[in-house]
């Protein structure tokens, strides 16, 4: 099969709306969580979040064409445009009909959702909705978008498997140009589901934090005082490419992908399995689809939300796969991002690209007393990033619905 690489990023985060500046925060240990100032939350449970900040849709669209987007297909495109550029993208001198998008999101346009019935149920019973309503929405209108901005008449679509959204649809397209159904795969997710439904909802099943007095230090995975994750909203695109073709037209290459596992934990609607049955399963076929020992993987981006029974059964599925004394690092950038739910796997799958170029492990912030099951034997990064060399990360995501999609990206030479 062909070998796949990535040569363009760009990101839109509650760190930086560049995926430089994502970068620089994380390496920082920024938190990106503050007071919610979408709406008032003062009702609420949770009123804090990580939200993106300084993002003006006119600095990427004529103002009649904002009306036409919810906010995630915004994210989307501005973070698809940094990528494209970044990947030095001519898509004149290219052959279109074999370049695609395979994009993804956990929930599409809820804003949009919100706003259109809401404004129904305060009128008289009389229907008057937006006509852009339904395609402002559907989760999968970001992939056309993006298809219809560049011309783009390859393979196109959305995939959703919860907050393993984003990670499933780069495995996909990985899978596609392995086979030489495309020379070039825009791939990756958005969400923009800061508002007053998500967060009721979330606060309804008790999966957010509350810790209103403290945003900032909030999302703590791995420590004992956690009480729920800290929702997020951004954008990760990739730009994934068949080697061959990067090659022959000079592209800047980032990383390589070499691998990627699928599973579930067949358990239970929201609550993943207590060993991590399902999280063991697709580390383990990512590890086999690359051809790699558990011994060869440097750095895990783990999935750790900062929810109490999540983050234990992940690193018990870690600890099964990698032994209890594994040289491995690991991390949650949740900690500093919050849990961008279906755009989450993208955002850390440029975490792990610039970690296996840069040779830095991000810290895992805010994040005090271990759980004593894990006080020993498993290197969690605490705090402050870890100089040292990255041959191969591996990024784990996880959905409600027991979703599990693992991505392996190996070090390009310089």
């Amino acid at each position: 099969m062909k070998r796949v690489v990535i040569t363009g990023v760009g990101a839109v985060t509650p760190l930086g709306n560049t995926a430089a500046a994502f970068g620089r925060a994380l390496v920082a240990g920024v938190s990106g969580a503050a007071p919610i100032t979408h709406f008032d939350a003062a009702k609420f449970k949770t009123r804090f979040a990580c939200e993106v900040k300084g993002f003006d849709p006119l600095d990427f669209f004529e103002r009649s064409e904002v009306r036409k987007y919810d906010p995630f297909t915004q994210y989307a495109l501005a973070a698809t445009e940094e990528a494209v550029r970044h990947a030095q993208l001519d898509f004149a001198r290219l052959n279109r009909d074999r370049i695609g998008v395979v994009w993804g999101s956990g929930i599409g346009g809820l804003f949009t959702l919100q706003e259109q019935i809401t404004e129904f149920a305060r009128g008289d019973g009389t229907p008057r909705f937006n006509p852009f309503f339904i395609s402002k929405m559907i989760v999968d209108i970001a992939a056309g978008v993006i298809s219809i901005k560049y011309g783009l008449r390859g393979l196109n679509y959305a995939t959703v498997s919860a907050c393993a959204t984003s990670t499933t649809a780069l495995i996909d397209a990985f899978n596609y140009l392995r086979l030489g159904k495309a020379d070039i795969l825009i791939s990756g997710g958005s969400e923009a589901a800061v508002n007053q439904t998500a967060v009721g909802g979330f606060n309804a099943s008790r999966a957010l934090s509350t810790r209103n007095d403290e945003p900032a230090g909030a999302s703590r995975p791995f420590d004992v005082s956690r009480d729920g994750f800290v929702l997020g909203e951004g954008a990760g695109a990739l730009v994934l490419e068949e080697y061959e073709h990067a090659l022959r037209r000079g592209a800047p290459i980032l990383a390589e992908v070499v691998g990627g596992g699928l599973a579930a934990d067949a358990y239970h609607l929201t609550g993943t399995h207590p060993e991590g049955a399902g999280a063991y399963l697709g580390m383990r076929a990512a590890l086999d689809d690359a051809g790699l020992r558990p011994e060869q993987i440097d750095y895990l981006n783990a999935h750790a939300t900062s929810t109490p029974l999540g983050d234990t059964s992940e690193l018990r599925a870690v600890r099964r796969l990698f032994g209890p004394a594994s040289e491995l690092r690991i991390s949650a950038t949740k900690s500093m991002t919050g849990h961008l739910l279906g755009a989450a796997g993208a955002i850390e799958a440029i975490a792990c690209v610039q970690a296996v170029r840069d040779d830095v492990i991000p810290p895992t912030i805010n994040t005090t007393t271990v759980e004593p099951e894990f006080s020993q034997g498993l290197h969690l990064t605490l705090n402050r990033a870890e100089h040292r060399r990255v041959d191969y990360a591996l990024s784990n995501t996880f959905g409600f619905g027991g979703h599990v999609a693992c991505l392996i990206v190996k070090k390009y030479p310089a």
